[in-house]
Protein backbone atom coordinates (compact mmCIF):
# COMPACT_ATOMS: atom_id res chain seq x y z
CA UNK A 1 0.00 0.00 0.00
CA UNK A 2 2.82 2.41 0.88
CA UNK A 3 4.53 1.57 -2.40
CA UNK A 4 1.32 2.31 -4.33
CA UNK A 5 0.87 5.61 -2.49
CA UNK A 6 4.49 6.61 -3.17
CA UNK A 7 4.12 5.71 -6.85
CA UNK A 8 0.91 7.74 -7.14
CA UNK A 9 2.54 10.71 -5.39
CA UNK A 10 5.48 10.61 -7.81
CA UNK A 11 3.15 10.38 -10.81
CA UNK A 12 1.06 13.30 -9.56
CA UNK A 13 4.16 15.44 -8.95
CA UNK A 14 5.63 14.58 -12.35
CA UNK A 15 2.39 15.29 -14.20
CA UNK A 16 2.07 18.66 -12.44
CA UNK A 17 5.57 19.58 -13.64
CA UNK A 18 4.70 18.57 -17.19
CA UNK A 19 1.49 20.63 -17.07
CA UNK A 20 3.35 23.65 -15.69
CA UNK A 21 5.98 23.30 -18.42
CA UNK A 22 3.34 23.08 -21.14
CA UNK A 23 1.51 26.15 -19.71
CA UNK A 24 4.81 28.03 -19.80
CA UNK A 25 5.43 26.93 -23.38
CA UNK A 26 1.91 27.95 -24.44
CA UNK A 27 2.45 31.37 -22.85
CA UNK A 28 5.60 32.00 -24.91
CA UNK A 29 5.10 33.66 -28.28
CA UNK A 30 8.74 34.16 -29.38
CA UNK A 31 11.42 31.49 -29.10
CA UNK A 32 15.10 31.05 -29.90
CA UNK A 33 15.61 31.40 -33.65
CA UNK A 34 12.74 33.84 -34.14
CA UNK A 35 13.31 37.38 -35.37
CA UNK A 36 12.84 40.23 -32.96
CA UNK A 37 9.60 42.04 -33.82
CA UNK A 38 9.63 45.77 -34.40
CA UNK A 39 8.25 47.95 -31.63
CA UNK A 40 8.50 51.48 -30.31
CA UNK A 41 9.27 52.41 -26.73
CA UNK A 42 10.10 55.44 -24.63
CA UNK A 43 13.78 55.51 -23.77
CA UNK A 44 13.18 58.65 -21.74
CA UNK A 45 9.83 60.24 -21.06
CA UNK A 46 8.54 61.61 -24.36
CA UNK A 47 11.46 60.29 -26.49
CA UNK A 48 10.30 57.46 -28.74
CA UNK A 49 12.78 54.91 -30.09
CA UNK A 50 12.34 51.82 -32.22
CA UNK A 51 14.09 48.62 -31.23
CA UNK A 52 15.46 48.43 -34.80
CA UNK A 53 17.61 51.47 -33.90
CA UNK A 54 19.75 48.98 -31.95
CA UNK A 55 20.33 46.49 -34.76
CA UNK A 56 24.02 45.60 -34.84
CA UNK A 57 24.17 45.31 -31.04
CA UNK A 58 23.63 42.39 -28.69
CA UNK A 59 20.32 43.31 -27.04
CA UNK A 60 19.03 41.94 -23.75
CA UNK A 61 15.33 42.53 -23.12
CA UNK A 62 14.01 41.82 -19.63
CA UNK A 63 10.28 41.82 -18.94
CA UNK A 64 9.31 42.24 -15.29
CA UNK A 65 6.96 43.88 -12.78
CA UNK A 66 7.86 45.73 -9.58
CA UNK A 67 5.52 43.52 -7.50
CA UNK A 68 7.02 40.21 -8.77
CA UNK A 69 9.20 38.39 -6.16
CA UNK A 70 11.35 36.45 -8.70
CA UNK A 71 11.84 39.68 -10.66
CA UNK A 72 13.03 41.41 -7.51
CA UNK A 73 15.45 38.56 -6.93
CA UNK A 74 16.77 38.70 -10.50
CA UNK A 75 17.21 42.46 -11.05
CA UNK A 76 19.99 43.01 -8.46
CA UNK A 77 21.92 40.20 -10.17
CA UNK A 78 21.19 41.85 -13.53
CA UNK A 79 22.68 45.08 -12.15
CA UNK A 80 25.80 43.49 -10.69
CA UNK A 81 26.64 40.70 -13.11
CA UNK A 82 25.49 42.12 -16.45
CA UNK A 83 24.88 45.89 -16.42
CA UNK A 84 27.90 46.88 -14.33
CA UNK A 85 30.06 44.67 -16.53
CA UNK A 86 28.77 45.64 -20.01
CA UNK A 87 27.14 49.09 -19.69
CA UNK A 88 30.10 50.74 -21.45
CA UNK A 89 30.30 48.16 -24.23
CA UNK A 90 29.14 49.88 -27.43
CA UNK A 91 28.01 46.50 -28.79
CA UNK A 92 25.54 45.84 -25.95
CA UNK A 93 22.12 47.23 -25.03
CA UNK A 94 19.89 46.35 -22.08
CA UNK A 95 16.21 47.26 -21.85
CA UNK A 96 14.12 46.33 -18.82
CA UNK A 97 10.40 46.82 -19.39
CA UNK A 98 7.97 47.16 -16.50
CA UNK A 99 4.80 45.35 -17.48
CA UNK A 100 1.70 47.50 -16.82
CA UNK A 101 3.76 50.16 -15.03
CA UNK A 102 4.43 53.80 -15.85
CA UNK A 103 7.33 56.21 -15.47
CA UNK A 104 6.52 57.45 -11.96
CA UNK A 105 6.29 53.99 -10.40
CA UNK A 106 9.32 52.69 -12.32
CA UNK A 107 11.49 55.72 -11.52
CA UNK A 108 10.64 55.43 -7.81
CA UNK A 109 11.40 51.69 -7.93
CA UNK A 110 14.71 52.32 -9.72
CA UNK A 111 15.83 54.93 -7.17
CA UNK A 112 14.69 52.83 -4.20
CA UNK A 113 16.60 49.76 -5.45
CA UNK A 114 19.67 51.68 -6.67
CA UNK A 115 19.46 50.38 -10.24
CA UNK A 116 21.27 52.29 -12.98
CA UNK A 117 20.11 50.35 -16.05
CA UNK A 118 17.19 51.54 -18.21
CA UNK A 119 13.83 50.59 -16.69
CA UNK A 120 11.13 51.52 -19.17
CA UNK A 121 7.33 51.52 -19.12
CA UNK A 122 5.11 49.03 -20.90
CA UNK A 123 1.86 50.40 -19.48
CA UNK A 124 -0.49 48.58 -21.86
CA UNK A 125 1.56 45.36 -22.30
CA UNK A 126 2.09 46.24 -25.97
CA UNK A 127 5.74 45.18 -25.76
CA UNK A 128 5.20 42.20 -23.46
CA UNK A 129 2.42 40.87 -25.72
CA UNK A 130 4.87 40.58 -28.63
CA UNK A 131 6.95 38.12 -26.59
CA UNK A 132 4.56 36.23 -24.32
CA UNK A 133 1.06 35.88 -22.91
CA UNK A 134 2.04 35.41 -19.26
CA UNK A 135 4.81 34.57 -16.78
CA UNK A 136 7.57 36.92 -15.63
CA UNK A 137 10.44 37.57 -15.37
CA UNK A 138 11.48 36.83 -18.93
CA UNK A 139 14.75 37.45 -20.72
CA UNK A 140 15.32 37.55 -24.46
CA UNK A 141 18.83 37.92 -25.87
CA UNK A 142 18.96 39.12 -29.46
CA UNK A 143 22.04 38.97 -31.67
CA UNK A 144 23.34 41.68 -33.97
CA UNK A 145 21.18 40.42 -36.84
CA UNK A 146 17.94 40.58 -34.86
CA UNK A 147 17.62 36.85 -34.06
CA UNK A 148 16.68 35.62 -30.60
CA UNK A 149 19.61 33.52 -29.38
CA UNK A 150 18.54 32.95 -25.77
CA UNK A 151 15.24 32.99 -23.91
CA UNK A 152 14.35 32.27 -20.30
CA UNK A 153 11.27 32.33 -18.10
CA UNK A 154 11.39 32.81 -14.33
CA UNK A 155 14.50 33.26 -12.28
CA UNK A 156 17.02 30.78 -10.96
CA UNK A 157 20.72 31.41 -10.35
CA UNK A 158 21.65 28.50 -12.66
CA UNK A 159 19.51 29.77 -15.53
CA UNK A 160 20.80 33.32 -15.07
CA UNK A 161 24.38 32.02 -15.17
CA UNK A 162 23.62 30.46 -18.57
CA UNK A 163 22.44 33.86 -19.79
CA UNK A 164 25.63 35.49 -18.48
CA UNK A 165 27.73 32.85 -20.26
CA UNK A 166 25.97 33.42 -23.59
CA UNK A 167 26.45 37.20 -23.27
CA UNK A 168 30.14 36.81 -22.37
CA UNK A 169 30.80 34.38 -25.22
CA UNK A 170 29.05 36.66 -27.68
CA UNK A 171 30.72 39.92 -26.62
CA UNK A 172 34.18 38.42 -26.14
CA UNK A 173 34.47 36.92 -29.66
Amino acid sequence: MKKLFATLAILLFTSSLVLAQSDEEKATILKVGDNLPSFNFELTKGKINNISDYKGKLILINLFATWCPPCNEELPVMQKDIWDKYKDNKNFALFVFGREEGWEKLNNFKVQKGFTFPILPDVDRSIFSKFAKSFIPRNFLIDENGKIIYESVGYSPDEFKKLEDVIAAHLNK
